[in-house]
């Protein structure tokens, strides 16, 4: 699966350089000209790397990400700016950037400087989800134990294995022919509809208001994602 980046920059022509150069290298990439635009397409999930501009309008690049790590977001994210005295990039890092690339930058480095960001965020993808929490919900995968509202639930072992599926590729979208794969391996007489009667069940036990799911949504016609 291709990785997804999005870039949030305000100057169309570094906009339109970053985007020809990504895609040449087989990168899903998507932009966004306004701070908190960009803020909001990359919470909403699904995205490998963030390539960040500082001086955005609506909301500066520094918000922006220190915003995106107090929600979670867990990809990588890459700062790049005109801006490169030290203490923009020391304050840049501390907000919870990984990587700081200076205006103008040369193509190689920053191809380089991405494939080093994604190869470290897609190591840390194999590393097992362990401990989880999200709306009312705690998840303990280690200890097999789940809290709802601070009152114990519990999770049949398909129901246990789906949601972990979900949560470790939070944001993005799962189809489910990719689930029934990952979760039910290559029983027989397993369908697609297997996966809606147990993310059904799921929703039951997780979601506060299971006809209106804020965390286990429906993607129509593609699959299902999880968002925290």
């Amino acid at each position: 699966m291709s990785s997804r980046i999005l870039i949030i920059e305000d100057e169309p022509g570094v906009i339109r350089i970053l985007t020809d150069l990504l895609s040449a290298e087989g990168y899903n990439v998507e932009a966004e000209k306004d701070g908190r635009a960009g803020l909001q397409r990359a919470a909403e999930g699904g995205f490998d790397l963030v390539v960040l501009d500082l001086m955005l309008p609506g909301l500066g690049g520094f918000q922006v990400c220190h915003t995106l790590r107090q929600q979670g977001f867990d990809g990588g994210i890459l700062m790049l700016t005109a801006k490169g005295e030290i203490e923009d990039r020391v304050k840049g890092l501390r907000s919870g950037a990984d990587d700081y690339v200076v205006k103008p930058f040369h193509s190689d480095e920053l191809l380089a400087r991405v494939d080093a960001l994604l190869r470290r965020v897609h190591k840390a993808e194999l590393t097992p989800v362990m401990r989880f929490q999200f709306g009312g919900v705690s998840v303990d995968f280690v200890r097999m134990e789940f809290l709802k509202d601070g009152q114990p639930f519990t999770l049949a072992a398909k129901e246990f294995e789906l949601l972990r599926l979900l949560i470790k590729h939070r944001g993005q979208v799962l189809s489910r022919e990719q689930i029934l794969k990952q979760v039910w391996k290559e029983q027989a007489f397993i369908t697609p509809r297997t996966v809606d009667v147990h993310i059904a069940w799921l929703r039951q036990k997780l979601e506060a208001n299971p006809q209106s799911p804020k965390h286990i949504l429906t993607v129509r016609g593609e699959g299902y994602q999880f968002k925290r």
